[in-house]
């Protein structure tokens, strides 16, 4: 072996040898002997370096699962030889080997297992029981070939294949794996239950690591034998001795949950699940508040969840059955799990709590379906109820300001909590009302003396049950007249109980969260609007101390002023005035800090637009408080823009660019504000926004921080076509111009849209303009196309597909609206140009997306110049060129139809041929027939066949023969 290389295997070389080592390793596995090499080290323990076994185990690995059948017979009897002997020197080494070495050569066992047990190793287990017996290290290798053997045959979760062979080599390897199963059932899985079973009574009471590990075994092999090996008296009481010690309960806890999981009948599944229940109580297992090992209770809850699912299971089925008996004595048995099932979900450890829900969440589905409760099952819901309620409040150690992973946790458990409280609303509706409403107000009557935890749990059962009570259109307030009194009273509560001013981010931000999902409340009872409102506006919502409170209070306040609408009437100057300051455009000057982000901001100018936009004032009051929004933005950005032309630091400029495009934006997000039904120019804005633009175009010229302020502006042009119609045409032209300059393939990719979107609504009017820029623009696009890249540089690569993609949605936004004059009127050369470039995206460019545009393009072209008065010379080009296209796309290798968009550009491929023959008619069958399908080989017949198809009246008929 190259020594040198094998010291790159060492975590600590340095990078030259770590690199040297990889491209050894590559050079072992195409080699037709290194594996020899491997193995003899191996056998004859030639290295002692850890790393370099383990490499040596890696390469006999890939040849037993890449190349094992390039292998003469003796090659392959000499792998089993290696490995039969490296097992027997794990019993005689004075070290054990690392666990990572162990379970490397584990999985080269197993994968020998699978190549072989079917042909020429059967004895494969017997093999490795007789070397190791009941040696602790040899017992140990024995449990890891198991479990890797177990991971072949039964762990999907191992991917074995590449994708394109997926499906199909899982077919064959379930197959194998069935095969494999099956022999092994038949031939040895008795033996080797038997030797589980040596294992367990032999090291249970002195090395508690193999016990452990055979219990995983166990656990692992009990899904695919035959149960009645394993849930019999000697190993059931075996498995419950263990349950009292403390290092093998959980692994014990384990091994029966899997137990319980084996599918069965549903009768006797209910008997295995009693006759456990009944050995664990009577051993005292049952009285959960005196136990304090939290680890272990988890793995307990984990079990009970695994009985209780699977009576439920049981349930099921025999009441799909019909066996109306044994449904009612499997109900009761789950009834008697209730109370056990009470005291985990109410666990303080939420890991134990979390484990059961499913149990939970089961029974209450079974509570839904019965038609009346009993009252014991009446008490069982309230009892889940008040348990769901308390489990949802936060503890002490929470961290609001620094969520970690712990607190990831909780919200998750939040969740799933969530899921039982929707379900007990499914059972009791009445209940849940009753019980949250006896909780918020005795809470919120007496918040100043409560704990935050106490007060952020009422208001959130409020918030949950919205949703947990679904309406349609969030009608809370009207319909049902009990729950909508309720609901209405809690939120009277909630407004006016002063609770939005608790000193606790959790509680405040519960506080909006709710005002705004119950903002219904407002039209019943509007009188407490102003109370909200002053709350957003004040140190309890966007001025509060913590950012997180600001932010998220930004995004609700906009959702409130939008959601009031016109109840906002009476306070809109008011509200634009609070909120003034909070509009200020942060200047990158060092150590100014906005209480708002610009990020937040957008909501803030957003809410001001709605305010202006949605108020019931004149056009001339609406253009008065619109110029007083925007005008302080105007201002700024020319202050900053010439401050930009000037700064040197690159720093100093990305921060003036980026305050320049939060100026654009913000002026932008104030648009989202109209609508169809308040146009800008019914409300009298139309002056303010053209001032905007002529404000921000400027930017374009600006040769610094050119791709942040572009993109700003850009989006701006994008909003404005929407509000200002045709009153943004004039400063499209110059504006283009601009954009065109200095261009890279990302610039034109965001600037084509633009000039999309102006054709798409514009249409015939802007006709004059593009033909201008046309040309200019194409050679932007071809000047980047054709720039030499690196041949491996993906992201070049990447850039110029999407550019080509952009390129041809443009042609086609042109064609499809109706203006080929202009491409027409671009002078023959460029038309020819042009014409070749769609023919090319049609054929030569691997990109399915692409060639369906290309396609829609020239099916579009031949239909408004195919006729008999289109442009001179286009006939002869649609025969000679257009016609090929869509024989010679279809047949490259690379047309896939496997692919989704392949498929959508043949039948745009099909629609260009249809669309010929429609314009050209008989003459176009009579070239195909004598001149094209001829010189490429196709047979009459064939030919023929095509024919017919190409002129059934339905275009479906030749679409689909085309796939064919």
């Amino acid at each position: 072996m190259d020594e040198q290389a094998l010291l790159g295997l060492n975590p600590n070389a340095d990078a030259d040898f770590r690199q040297r080592a990889l491209a050894y390793f590559e050079q072992l596995k195409i080699s037709q002997d290194a594996w020899q090499v491997c193995a003899e080290a191996l056998a004859q323990s030639i290295y002692s370096d850890d790393h370099i076994k383990f490499f040596c185990f890696q390469v006999l690995e890939h040849q037993v699962k890449f190349k094992y059948s390039e292998l003469t017979e003796v090659q392959q009897q000499l792998i089993r030889e290696t490995l039969i002997t490296w097992l027997q020197a794990q019993m005689l080494n004075p070290q054990p080997e690392k666990t990572f070495i162990r379970n490397k050569a584990a999985q080269v066992f197993a994968l020998l297992f699978v190549t072989e047990y079917l042909t020429k190793w059967p004895k494969f287990f017997f093999d490795i029981l007789s070397v190791v017996d009941l040696n602790p290290r040899g017992v140990d290798m024995y449990l890891r070939i198991l479990m890797a053997v177990d991971a072949e045959l039964v762990d999907r979760d191992v991917v074995h294949t590449s994708e394109a062979s997926y499906y199909f080599a899982l077919t064959l390897e379930a197959r194998r794996n069935t095969l494999l199963k099956d022999t092994m059932r038949e031939q040895c899985i008795p033996s080797l239950v038997e030797s589980w079973y040596q294992i367990l009574q032999n090291y249970q009471y002195n090395n508690s690591e193999l016990t452990c590990q055979c219990l995983e075994v166990v656990g692992a092999y009990v899904s695919w034998i035959d149960l009645s090996l394993i849930a019999n008296e000697r190993f059931i009481n075996m498995l419950l001795g263990h349950m009292s010690v403390e290092v093998l309960r959980e692994e014990a806890c384990d091994c029966l949950f899997e137990i319980v999981n084996k599918g069965m009948d549903p009768i006797d599944k209910t008997k295995l699940v009693e006759s456990l229940c009944q050995v664990l109580q009577s051993a005292g297992l049952f009285s959960i508040d005196q136990e304090d090992d939290v680890d272990f209770l988890a793995r307990f809850s984990k079990l009970v969840n695994g009985m209780g699912q699977a009576l439920i299971a049981s349930w099921t089925k025999l009441i799909k059955n019909g066996d109306m008996k044994s449904a009612q004595d499997t109900l009761q048995a789950i009834e008697a799990k209730v109370a056990l099932m009470l005291q985990l979900l109410i666990h303080e450890d939420d890991d134990i709590s979390s484990n059961i829900i499913g149990f939970c969440y089961d029974y209450l589905h079974i509570l839904k379906q019965l038609s009346a409760l009993s009252d014991q099952q009446k008490a069982n819901v309230e009892a889940i109820m008040l348990a769901v309620m308390k489990k949802l409040t936060y503890d002490e150690e929470y961290n609001f300001e620094n969520e970690g992973e712990d607190e990831a946790m909780f919200v998750e458990y939040r969740k799933q909590l969530k899921l039982l409280l929707d379900r007990l609303a499914q059972v009791s509706p009445e209940l849940l009302l009753a019980s949250v409403r006896r909780v918020f107000n005795t809470t919120l009557q007496n918040w100043q003396t409560t704990r935050f935890m106490e007060v952020e749990v009422a208001i959130r059962l409020l918030y949950m049950l919205a949703e947990a009570l679904p309406v349609s259109h969030g009608a809370h307030f009207s319909g049902d007249v009990t729950k909508a009194t309720a609901l209405q009273d809690m939120m009277r509560m909630l407004v006016t109980s002063g609770v939005s001013a608790y000193q606790h981010t959790s509680v405040t931000l519960e506080f909006f969260e709710t005002v705004v999902r119950y903002e219904k409340f407002f039209a019943v009872e509007p009188q407490h609007i102003p109370t909200v409102l002053m709350a957003f506006l004040d140190h309890r919502g966007l001025r509060h101390t913590s950012p997180k409170v600001r932010s998220r209070t930004a995004y609700l306040f906009s959702r409130f002023v939008k959601s009031l609408n016109k109840q906002m009437n009476p306070f809109i100057e008011d509200v634009l005035n609070r909120i003034q300051d909070l509009m200020e455009l942060s200047p990158p000057e060092n150590g100014y800090q906005a209480l708002l982000s610009s990020d937040d901001q957008l909501f803030i100018y957003e809410t001001a637009g709605v305010l202006i936009v949605n108020s019931e004032y004149s056009a001339e009051r609406k253009q008065v408080l619109m110029r007083n929004l925007l005008t302080p933005l105007m201002e700024k950005f020319k202050v900053l823009l010439e401050k930009l032309m000037m700064a040197q630091d690159e720093d100093r400029q990305m921060a003036l660019a980026d305050c320049l495009n939060h100026a654009v934006g913000f002026a932008s997000r104030t648009s989202k504000a109209f609508s169809n039904k308040q146009t800008v120019k019914q409300c009298g804005c139309s002056e303010v926004y053209l001032d905007c633009l002529q404000t921000f175009l400027p930017a374009l010229s600006c040769p610094l921080q050119k791709e942040v302020l572009r993109s700003g502006v850009r989006t701006f042009l994008h909003r404005m076509i929407i509000c200002l119609e045709e009153e943004v045409l004039p400063f499209i032209p110059s504006a283009s111009e601009h954009m065109l300059k200095d261009c890279e393939a990302k610039d034109l990719q965001e600037f084509i849209p633009l000039i999309n979107q102006i054709t798409a609504k514009f249409k015939t009017q802007v006709s004059p303009f593009l033909q201008q820029m046309f040309m200019p623009l194409l050679h932007a696009i071809f000047e980047v196309l054709l720039l030499p890249a690196e041949e491996n540089d993906q992201s070049a690569a990447l850039e110029k597909q999407m550019l080509r993609r952009s390129y041809f949605a443009f042609l086609q936004t042109v064609t499809g609206s109706g203006m080929s004059e202009v491409i027409a009127n671009q002078g023959a050369e460029n038309v020819e140009r042009v014409l070749f470039t769609v023919i090319q995206g049609a054929v030569d460019y691997p990109d399915p997306i692409a060639q369906k545009t290309c396609f829609i393009i020239l099916s579009k072209l031949v239909e408004l110049w195919g006729g008999k008065d289109g442009p001179v010379g286009f006939a002869d080009f649609v025969y000679k060129h257009i016609v090929p296209a869509c024989f010679l796309a279809p047949l490259k290798q690379t047309f896939d139809l496997a692919d989704a968009q392949t498929v959508l550009a043949l039948s745009e491929c099909a629609v260009t041929l249809k669309t010929i023959h429609l314009k050209r008619g008989p003459e176009c069958i009579q070239y195909l027939q004598q001149e094209y399908l001829p010189s490429l080989q196709v047979a009459p017949e064939i030919i023929q066949e095509f024919c017919q198809a190409l002129q059934q009246p339905d275009a479906k008929v030749f679409k689909n023969y085309l796939k064919v």
